[in-house]
């Protein structure tokens, strides 16, 4: 970036954060979602004693909402990232595997912005339709909209990104994969690009189709498919050949991927640590992809 672009860009930056709020929320939809009659933005389920920290799981979610995390503007550097929390669909936990990661985003000039998507539960009407379609398009609908208020958020249009966790990881792989959104058209932020400029999955939930060893349909890997980066554990019943097969398809069309699989850690760990296994060191690994790909800040 040339000095007065870089100049202009965090003077603007210093503006337009001013209106914005770590954690504010706002619609993804104009009006009703796709298919929905009612905008249920979510019930937090009771904590669970199993838990050893706390986390929060959110059901009956029908009208999707997007909670804002931007970078501190003295840091900033015009790159965003789009976080799709897991949650199996019946529910989308936005701390574990949202808010949390927001923070160390936030720590690299990172802007972060944690999408609260359709679950199963609080449904209109019986879902007839994968469970995974509705994220999808409220995914696709988000980037969107983050690309088309790319100048109000200062967020190069260029530089943002999917980070995908368990089911949120499944929707984030279905998303940059296709080049055509799962809905129609319904204003002027629909004629935006939906397709992201790099993709993060962490432990992708369910990719694969048990017994043939292939990739679920949804999920094609194509020259256009975005640079990608991807953790995952031996030890997770959610396989991680299902990661392994994404990365294949990476290498086959030549675009530029990474891979971990650690040995242990299990499923649904976030950014956290885990007891006997050094999963929480991928974000470490992630910040140095990031800062390889020019969308980090260098220490």
């Amino acid at each position: 970036m040339d000095p007065h672009r870089a100049f202009f860009f965090s003077f603007a930056f210093l503006f337009t954060s001013a209106l914005l709020q770590a954690g504010e929320s706002i619609p993804v939809w104009p009006d009703l979602a796709p298919e929905e009659t009612t905008r249920k933005t979510g019930t937090p389920l009771p904590p669970r004693e199993t838990d050893s920290a706390p986390i929060t799981r959110v059901e009956n979610i029908t009208s999707p909402t997007l909670d804002l995390y931007p970078a501190d503007p003295k840091i900033a550097n015009g790159t965003g990232v789009l976080i799709l929390p897991g949650g199996g669909f019946g529910k989308v936990v936005p701390d574990l595997e949202g808010s949390e990661a927001a923070k160390w985003l936030n720590s690299l000039g990172i802007s972060a912005y944690v999408l609260n998507y359709r679950t199963t539960t609080g449904a209109d009407a019986e879902i007839k339709e994968d469970p995974w379609l509705r994220p999808v398009q409220d995914s696709e609908r988000t980037l969107r909209l983050l690309r088309a208020k790319a100048e109000e958020y200062s967020l190069e249009t260029d530089k943002i990104g999917l980070l995908g966790f368990s089911a949120g990881g499944q929707v984030a792989a279905i998303h940059a994969t296709n080049s055509t959104a799962h809905y129609d058209p319904i204003d002027e932020i629909d004629k935006t690009l939906q397709r992201p400029d790099f993709l993060l999955l962490v432990y992708p939930w369910r990719v694969y189709i048990e017994g043939k060893e292939e990739l679920m349909p949804q999920i094609t890997p194509s020259p256009e498919t975005p640079p990608s980066f991807i953790v995952h554990t031996h030890d997770d019943r959610s396989s991680s050949l299902g990661a392994v097969l994404i990365y294949l398809g990476l290498k086959r069309h030549n675009v530029p991927g990474e891979i971990h699989v650690y040995e242990t850690g299990g499923h649904g760990y976030g950014t956290r640590d885990r007891p006997n296994s050094f999963i929480g060191t991928w974000t470490e690994r992630a910040t140095d992809w990031l800062r390889l790909r020019g969308l980090a800040n260098q220490p």
